[in-house]
């Protein structure tokens, strides 16, 4: 039987991780394209109903069958209802659990976790920060440098390419791609 870490320790990782990435306090905002929350009839309207249950009502999308659990293109993640940018993929590596799943936040203050305990024990869940759009999930079981899996349902991200950051406003993460790096 496989044994889950204790949540206190999964969220002081997690958190200690997310502070040494960022470099930063709790709560700094990000600077790149974001949109306040729309009400809830607005989502209604804009989301597609997959991606509504997921980021509104807590659900999870099916392994494989998803939109970026095999996407190797350059860019970033950012959250499908509020814009806020969430993940590169840089830090985006194959699980083999049919999820899209990063080793670190690209902007770990636009994320919020939460102790999730609907399969009977314990996990981190991670949300938005701005929108409080439900994510996915971490794990400690992740690779190297952080040991960290963030395990996200591709219906709560948009992948935005590089050759599209400058137009849509996330041009300060051009840097990440540089050639050469």
């Amino acid at each position: 039987m496989r044994t889950f870490p204790s949540v206190p320790r999964i969220c002081a990782t997690a958190l200690g991780m997310l502070l040494s990435v960022a470099g930063a306090a709790c709560g700094q905002e990000s600077t790149a394209a974001r949109s306040p929350r729309p009400d809830d009839n607005a989502l209604r309207e804009r989301l597609t109903p997959l991606q509504y249950r997921v980021t509104q009502e807590d659900a999870t999308e099916p392994p494989f069958r998803n939109e970026y659990w095999d996407e190797h293109r350059a860019g970033i993640y950012v959250d499908v209802v509020s814009g806020e940018p969430l993940f590169s993929s840089r830090d985006k590596y194959d699980s083999g659990t049919g999820w899209p799943s990063f080793t670190r936040p690209l902007e770990p203050g636009n994320l919020v976790m939460h102790t999730d305990s609907q399969l009977g024990y314990p996990r981190m869940e991670v949300r938005s920060k701005g929108a409080d759009s439900h994510l996915g999930h971490v794990f400690e079981d992740g690779p190297p440098p952080t040991g960290l899996r963030y395990c996200m349902n591709s219906a709560a991200l948009r992948f935005v390419p590089v050759e599209r950051l400058e137009a849509e406003g996330y041009g300060k993460y051009l840097p990440l791609f540089a050639i050469g790096d």
